[in-house]
């Protein structure tokens, strides 16, 4: 996998990943909107996490621009 989420991205999608796994988990207790929250925070800290977005490449995105970014 060639990393196409550059710098600023990664740090927006872990925060807001985390930020959304912590409501899903600690705030809401039960329900469909925990479990919506849970799904969209593990799925944007992951991508944060391996630089690494399966949409980017369907949509021809890529943040990662300079070479000191990638892996």
């Amino acid at each position: 996998m060639k990393a196409n989420v550059g710098g600023i991205d990664r740090a927006l999608r872990i925060i807001f990943g985390l930020v959304l796994l912590a409501l899903g988990i600690f705030v809401m207790k039960s329900g469909a909107l925990m479990i919506i929250f849970v799904i969209i925070g593990a799925i944007l800290f992951l991508t944060g996490l391996f630089r690494f977005c399966g949409l980017y490449p369907l949509l021809g995105i890529n943040t990662c621009s300079s070479k000191t970014d990638k892996p």
